[in-house]
């Protein structure tokens, strides 16, 4: 008698950090991160509207519509989403066609496909992904000050100009 698999989560952590940033590649694998996947639209379910959410939520299926959040938005390999998209966090493995949008970062991994306007202040693309649009990169909120105060490199080339000058 065949016994059912376990899953390792200990074994798909691993494998999910080589990727980086706590990238759930399952429904069933838990993320790294403190936020657990809030909702997951799964492999042939078809949605059509606006979905707004804190938390994290994966998307295998096909969306069409808007999806805003602070949050994270994880695309499967195999989603299809027609929408504008406002995240925090996008990571993209499948494809997107629509404006994106996101206040920390962008991750598109193969086989991703991204048709569309992208803002974001970090944006990766790796190998294998295909990308047709505009990138605007803004700069990221910090909180941190600066450590050093501005100060004029023009103090000695304007009395050495002055000199020249007159």
């Amino acid at each position: 008698m065949r016994q059912p698999e376990k899953l390792d989560y200990k074994r798909s952590a691993q494998s999910i950090s080589a990727i980086g940033d706590s990238i759930p590649l399952s429904p069933h694998t838990k993320p790294e991160s403190t936020d657990a996947i809030v909702a997951f639209v799964g492999k042939g379910v078809a949605f059509n509207g606006a979905i707004s959410y804190s938390g994290t939520v994966r998307i295998d299926g096909s969306l069409d519509g808007e999806i805003q959040t602070d949050g994270t938005l994880l695309v499967g390999p195999e989603a299809i989403i027609t929408a504008k998209v406002s995240a925090g966090t996008i990571v993209c493995m499948g494809k997107i066609t629509g404006d994106v949008t996101a206040k920390e970062k962008i991750k598109l991994l193969a086989p991703a496909v991204l048709n569309g306007g992208v803002k974001t202040p970090k944006f990766s693309i790796e190998d294998g992904v295909l990308f047709n649009g505009t990138v605007q990169m803004t700069q990221a909120a910090r909180k941190a000050t600066r450590e050093m105060p501005l100060r004029s490199t023009d103090d000695r080339e304007d009395s050495s100009l002055r000199q020249a000058t007159a």
